[in-house]
């Protein structure tokens, strides 16, 4: 499964949530299929998607908040798993796309490779909702029945370890940040 298609069978369904990207090929792909003012696409903090993501949900219980996140980032901050268990925000969904490498920053390989299933590290963390996918269909039915749950989801979705030609958006980071802040604070 490629990331680009599973962003692109979602894309839809984010109207309505806010979404906070990692940096790199997650971030570019969504913004290449189109911006919009929920979208946050966190630039330079590798490995804090979900912390933002947190944050945004506990203040801002109402209002959905999709994370998507890479499996680097992920290993970079297992602790975040933890925290997410810890507070269990009903309003967050969070989606790990995980190609097995460092993709945005050489395509080094990652623990996931060989050893480490995210969807059970989470579900040891804590997180009572969990799922691994390998296809479009599995990742669309997972991600939907996420957003009926109402219940904090991490969705492991096994992707291609491919991406775009370039992994950075053609969006200030100061304009993404004024917008997504206007947003929120219109919520």
């Amino acid at each position: 499964m490629k990331r680009i298609d599973a962003l692109r069978a979602v894309y839809d369904r984010l109207g309505d949530s806010a979404v906070v990207t990692i940096m790199g090929a997650v971030a570019a792909e969504l913004q290449s299929i189109g911006h919009r003012p929920n979208f946050f696409y966190l630039q330079h903090a590798m490995g804090l998607a979900s912390s933002v993501g947190l944050g945004i949900a506990l203040s801002k219980p109402a209002l959905p908040v999709i994370v998507f996140d890479g499996d680097g980032s992920v290993l970079m901050n297992l602790g975040g798993l933890s925290t997410l268990a810890r507070y269990r925000p009903k309003n967050l969904i969070h989606v790990v796309f995980d190609n097995e490498s460092l993709l945005s920053v050489g395509g080094f390989p990652t623990a996931t490779g060989t050893c480490t299933r995210l969807a059970e590290v989470a579900a040891a963390a804590g997180v009572l909702r969990t799922a691994c996918v390998t296809t479009i269909d599995e990742f669309v039915r997972e991600f939907a029945a996420a957003q009926r749950a109402g219940e904090l989801t991490t969705l492991v979705a096994k992707v291609d370890a491919i991406g775009p030609a370039a992994f950075v958006t053609d969006l200030g980071l100061l304009e993404n940040r004024f917008q997504f802040q206007r947003y929120l604070q219109g919520r």
